[in-house]
């Protein structure tokens, strides 16, 4: 803990409203975090560094709960580092979103009847960018309502001038060491957004198709193959059948006639053929599939292309300008009509890949694109954390890191989009070929062309942890804020995006990877685990639940869901409660602040508190302790919830009452326990800060007379432990709560006072016997006292005159009547858990179901037991 005379100035204590008003608070607290520069970090400190960039969003996109989510994780880590006194820099920034961006604004352009063609690409980019400065970046506005906490100067966009140099520096190192070339290969295209796409862009679903099965040759040279393709077969080269395959050996080397064409194509030994697999022979066509590429590249086939980018088919004959859907049913049919179809299965369910971005049905198509040689590459990415440089948390993701970093295929890097950085590569009239980088001049003359198509989102946002400092130039950031510290993000983009980045940091940095640590979380979900989505019904707009909530509310209600690695539930009523848990530290600190709370000067000595005291400092710094802990392994569940149940249950619902009693009393003890509240509220505060910012500096900067909780010291465990006043206290609260049970169980109203006994001579907390009458409701025992139900707990004696209070008779009946109940559930689960014929048929989950009910019927008797014993006879 610190020492507050020392960390702020004393001030007057201003009065709180007796609600808290978010909708008031908030706003205009963030703008003065921004205008004090709270949030921006100096390359020229001598602090210990502290960095962590934001995923950037995309220009596109506004804020959805799992930015919230994640924006709520990141900011309670670098505040609590701030506070620590490390020179913190949350770098924000947005990323171009190639694909979606282009979209966007080709949407625009639609509702105009034009196109990009109609504009030309420098006038469609520059349509962009007004699009951008106009109604992109919305999400930067929703962040500050959030209350994010980064360093808005050095805000970056992916196609910022310093962020375009790097992008064409790292291209020109790479294609100079020679790992980047073009090549014609089979690639994953969109015929909606008209540009190949990479493999991890591309989403699986099982769609109902079909699966025609049909003969190829004649006569004894006849062969049956099966597609779910059948409008491929137009570009079909070989048919290929395993080496081993006794069936087809005859059929080897020779040349069978395609069907509806004029060609003959042959049959080759492939050993990729699964001859267990259907029949055991497939059709082989290189310029459409990329198994069939692979096969005939070993078998020297030729490639034929029969669909243009639109999925179209261009191959001469009746099927040529139908679409790829239409010509399937046409093929079909003209097959059909030959005798050739064999077999047809409709339905037939299987995984077709889909566009993450539009959801069109994703084409292979042979196509002449730019690729990353990604095996060097992703080798450093694996070594950097199977050698402890770079650690994934939590642990079990490792695997599935691994499984993607050592099983990588070379990227395809290109896009034939106009919005994105621009492949820096020249053409000459002559064949020539020049890379350019940014200091290079560009070719000039007649017939020099520059390469169309842009590269891929993912490759500068692979330089994010570095270039947003200013590389390739040695900034005076970047020589202190590389490596980050941490990346925090989603589990999904372990593929897209962190190995990217793990990628090209190790290469640009001479081996220095781009963070120490990758912190993955799940993703959040509805409050009964199912995927948000708009099409489900179930999506949350954030700012909703902030208008109504507060942000507060929301920030606490994710941090608390938030296990490493684990999906979070979230549901309306959650994020009420955390409203809540605000109000309730507002109305404590209020409550403490009129009784005479303080900050003023050191502690007193223990000797100079009481047990109720030193309780909960020791309980304090043991939490202190906890929460640093868990904070260091990313436990942010399990840190929120430990706040919650200190601040709740132990300072609010215990020592501000176990303090009443002092408070009223008045003197130097009340004088302490001001002190002491003082310092709890302080801590309390601060711990609470990162996750719940602006509630914590509206109630610390009131508190205290500090200038800001966001600069204030972190707290520390100073080490002070009393074990006998937490046995004292813990003892107190079991007599406390064992009575409040009974006077429940009895159908007592809270405020219902009753006639009591206590006999606490002998038990450690003699001394508090005015503070449990006054949490009980318990009066003096009058002359005609009769005690009609006694409570041993704790060592100590509570005997109750309930005479006046109920009617003994009536309740013995309707607990008799309870008791019964148990007792009859109990007999038919024993039943039927003792009946061997059942127990063999009965499913799991029937026989756990009743299991639980014996179960809770044993609580019930024991429960109802126990209240007829401490009655009196009636």
């Amino acid at each position: 803990m610190t020492d507050n005379a020392q960390q702020q100035p004393s001030a007057p204590h201003t009065e709180l409203p007796t609600q808290y008003a978010p909708a008031d608070v908030e706003g205009p607290l963030y703008e003065r975090w921004v205008e004090r520069g709270y949030f921006e970090a100096d390359a020229k400190s001598d602090k210990p560094a502290y960095t962590v960039v934001i995923p950037p969003p995309n220009v596109t996109g506004s804020l959805h709960l799992g930015h919230a989510f994640e924006h709520t994780l990141i900011d309670a880590l670098t505040r609590r580092k701030r506070m620590q006194g490390f020179e913190t820099l949350w770098q924000p920034g947005m990323d171009h979103a190639g694909i979606a961006t282009q979209n966007v604004v080709e949407r625009e352009l639609g509702k105009e009847g034009k196109s990009r063609h109609d504009l030309g690409r420098e006038a469609f980019v520059e349509r962009v960018w007004q699009w951008k400065g106009e109604s992109g970046g919305q999400i930067s506005g929703q962040m500050r309502r959030l209350g994010d906490g980064v360093a808005w100067s050095r805000e970056r966009f992916t196609m910022d001038e310093g962020l375009s140099q790097a992008v064409q520096t790292i291209f020109k190192r790479l294609y100079d060491d020679e790992l980047i070339y073009r090549a014609e290969r089979i690639i994953n295209w969109c015929p909606r957004c008209l540009t190949a796409i990479s493999d991890i862009e591309v989403e699986y679903q099982d769609d109902d198709g079909e699966l025609v099965s049909m003969t190829y040759g004649e006569g004894d040279d006849t062969i049956v193959v099966a597609t779910t393709r059948a409008e491929t077969m137009l570009g079909d080269t070989a048919v290929a059948v395993h080496p081993d395959d006794e069936r087809y050996k005859h059929l080897v080397g020779k040349e069978i006639r395609l069907p509806l064409t004029d060609r003959f194509i042959p049959v080759v030994a492939d050993t990729h053929v699964d001859p267990e697999f259907g029949t055991g022979a497939v059709k082989v066509t290189p310029a459409h599939d990329p198994n069939d590429f692979e096969i005939g590249q070993r078998h020297d086939l030729p490639s034929l292309t029969v669909m243009d980018e639109h999925a179209v088919i261009t191959a001469h004959g009746p099927f040529q300008g139908l679409d790829r859907l239409e010509a399937r049913s046409a093929i079909v049919a003209a097959l059909r009509a030959e005798g050739r179809i064999v077999a047809e299965k409709r339905p037939y369910v299987h995984s077709v890949g889909h566009c993450s971005r539009c959801k069109t049905t994703i084409e292979p198509r042979l196509s002449m694109q730019w690729w990353v040689k990604v095996g060097p590459l992703a080798k450093a990415a694996g070594d950097a954390v199977r050698d402890g440089r770079v650690k994934i948390h939590p642990q079990e993701m490792e695997k599935r890191y691994f499984d993607w970093v050592d099983n990588l295929h070379d990227w395809c890097i290109s896009r034939q989009l106009w919005w994105g950085h621009r492949i820096p590569v020249w053409y000459g009239p002559n064949g020539e070929v020049v890379c350019v980088g940014p200091d290079d001049e560009v070719p000039t003359g007649e017939g020099w062309h520059q390469d169309t198509d842009v590269l891929d989102t993912w490759f500068s946002s692979g330089l994010w942890p570095f270039s947003t400092l200013g590389w390739p130039e040695q900034t005076e950031s970047l020589a202190k804020f590389y490596p980050n510290s941490v990346l925090v993000t989603g589990y999904d983009i372990l593929f897209f995006w962190v190995a990217r980045m793990m990628m090209f940091g190790l290469y640009a940095m001479d081996g220095t990877p781009p963070f120490h640590t990758i912190a993955l979380h799940g993703m959040v979900r509805d409050q009964f685990g199912k995927k948000m989505s708009k099409s489900f019904g179930n999506a949350v707009n954030p700012l909703d639940w902030m208008d109504k909530y507060g942000s507060d509310a929301l920030r606490f209600t994710l941090a608390r869901g938030a296990n490493p690695g684990v999906d979070v539930p979230i549901g309306e009523d959650w994020v009420q409660g955390s409203r809540n848990f605000a109000n309730k530290i507002w109305n404590a600190t209020r409550f403490a602040l009129m009784n005479g709370a303080t900050v003023d000067g050191p502690l007193p000595e223990p000797s100079a508190m009481s047990a109720t005291d030193r309780w909960i400092l020791s309980r304090l710094n043991s939490v202190v302790a906890e929460v640093d802990a868990l904070y260091e392994d990313f436990q942010f569940a399990k840190l929120s919830d430990a706040l919650f149940h200190f601040a709740w249950d132990e300072v609010f619902d215990w020592y501000v009452e176990l303090s009443k009693t002092t408070f009223q009393a008045g003197g130097p003890a009340a004088e302490v326990s001001k002190r002491v509240l003082g310092e709890v509220l302080d801590v309390t505060l601060k711990l609470l800060h990162p996750v719940v910012p602006f509630v914590t500096e509206t109630l610390w900067t009131t508190l205290t007379g500090g200038e800001s909780i966001v600069v204030a010291d972190w707290p520390s465990d100073s080490g002070f432990r009393d074990a006998a006043a937490e046995r004292e206290i813990e003892s107190l609260q079991a007599v406390v709560t064992e009575v409040r049970r009974f006077r429940a169980d009895q159908g007592l109203q809270p405020g219902q006072r009753v006639p009591a006994r206590l006999e606490l001579d002998g038990t450690p907390f003699a001394a508090h016997e005015a503070a449990i009458r006054q949490l009980l409701r318990l009066q003096p025992e009058g002359e005609a006292f009769s005690a009609t139900a006694t409570l041993p707990v704790a060592g100590a004696t509570v005997a109750l005159d309930l005479s006046g209070t109920i009617d003994v008779a009536a309740e013995r009946k309707r607990l008799a009547k309870d008791l019964a109940a148990a007792e009859k559930e109990k007999a038919q689960a024993t039943a039927k858990l003792g009946n061997e014929a059942f127990l063999a048929k009965a499913p799991d989950n029937v026989v756990d179901k009743i299991r639980g009910r014996l179960s809770k019927a044993d609580e019930d008797i024991t429960r109802i037991q126990a209240q007829l014993g401490r009655l009196p006879e009636a």
